[in-house]
């Protein structure tokens, strides 16, 4: 039977996932850059005054990376509560947490930087990644949002120095996981513009309330365990030679 430490390894190291990261986000930029030579009715929302595309692409790289958090989160909860042993499996589903993870940290990243096209609010690359630099917008709950994207990155780069720190403090950086995804939550409802719509709130009660309801079954599974532990089995007999 495999353990949790068959599965727990990197699918990538570290030179691969700055790599993965980087590409990430200058795909998504350069495909903003070529997008209204492809689409010319898209130039006039990219150019301009008062251009509007750059907050529309941060409002829906938002909700993309709160997304891609849920679902590693998901299945962060699934291998824990060892739900992924019916499918896709242990190895499967963590290798697919991995890359969602990065994925989403990705999307996050450029749901910062695309912000520095939008004129309207004016940031600079210095309000961008200092948390709580920020004076026009809603400062406070911006600030909390740029500390929950430096928790994503610790646990992301955690995977990677963990034969450096062990694997106790480990385990205790990736419980942040928890809190990174609550900090993102209310970043979304108290600095989004989407707030108020209804879908928008639809989206955040099932959001979080999944994941309460399956770290719910993960306590519900540990209690378990520690009542009626799981025997082990006894080791056969050696043969008597005769």
């Amino acid at each position: 039977m495999q353990s949790q430490n068959d599965f727990n390894e990197s699918s990538i190291n570290i030179q691969s996932f700055l790599l993965f990261l980087f590409a990430s986000v200058m795909g998504l930029l350069i495909a903003v850059l070529l997008l209204p030579f492809v689409l010319p009715n898209l130039a006039f929302s990219l150019s301009g005054e008062g251009p509007k595309a750059y907050w529309y692409l941060s409002r829906a790289t938002a909700f993309v990376s709160l997304s891609l958090l849920w679902l590693s989160m998901a299945l962060g909860l699934g291998i824990t509560n060892k739900m992924a042993r019916l499918w896709p499996g242990m190895p499967a589903t963590f290798a697919i947490h991995e890359y969602v993870s990065l994925l989403g940290l990705a999307f996050a990243l450029f749901h910062a930087l695309v912000l520095l096209g939008d004129r309207y609010i004016n940031f600079t690359l210095l309000q961008v990644f200092v948390p709580f630099s920020t004076v026009d917008y809603r400062p406070f709950w911006v600030g909390v949002g740029q500390i929950g994207f430096y928790i994503w990155l610790i646990v992301a780069l955690s995977f990677y120095i963990r034969p450096v720190i062990g694997q106790k403090f480990w385990r205790l950086l990736h419980y942040l996981s928890f809190a990174m995804y609550f900090i993102g939550i209310f970043h979304a409802i108290f600095s989004g513009t989407d707030t108020s719509m209804a879908w928008a709130q639809n989206y955040y009660w099932f959001s979080a309330g999944s994941l309460i309801f399956l770290f719910f079954i993960r306590i519900v599974s540990v209690v378990i365990d520690s009542l009626f532990p799981a025997k082990k089995p006894m080791p056969a007999p050696r043969p008597t030679q005769g």
